[in-house]
């Protein structure tokens, strides 16, 4: 017999540790995104220099809006942590080969990311399925 992840103590401590960190991960990608609504530095000038313009800073911040709020949809919290893992890696590669600017907290948020998307496999999983009518 199989137990439910969420109907153990270390089950529950695991599912509030991990919305604890959806919060705070939601937190920083919805203030990434009021600096890239805001032409804020570092943010224009990264974006500059990435040479796509300010289409595509305000699409990555309308995407971190989008990806902060689906942190707060249980069904959409794995995706969204996946989802997160990509864009951060793709933030560290221009940090490192572009704008020439520090790749710790990328990584961090890389790494934070990955552990709410393998927290919340079980959801992606069902959504999944359930798009793909398995």
């Amino acid at each position: 017999m199989t137990t439910a992840p969420h109907t153990t103590a270390a089950g529950r401590l695991l599912n509030v540790a991990l919305w604890i960190l959806q919060v705070a991960v939601a937190g920083f990608f919805v203030m990434s995104a009021m600096g890239k609504f805001a032409n804020a530095e570092p943010s224009a000038s990264t974006f500059e220099a990435i040479g796509f313009g300010d289409w595509f800073r305000n699409l990555v911040g309308v995407l971190e809006v989008a990806g902060a709020v689906a942190l707060f949809v249980p069904r959409l919290a794995g995706l969204a942590g996946l989802a997160f893992a990509g864009l951060t890696v793709c933030a560290t590669l221009t940090e490192l080969f572009v704008s020439g600017g520090g790749v710790v907290l990328p990584l961090v948020l890389l790494a934070l990311s990955a552990v709410i998307a393998w927290g919340r496999r079980a959801s992606t999983a069902r959504l999944w399925a359930l798009v793909g009518g398995n």
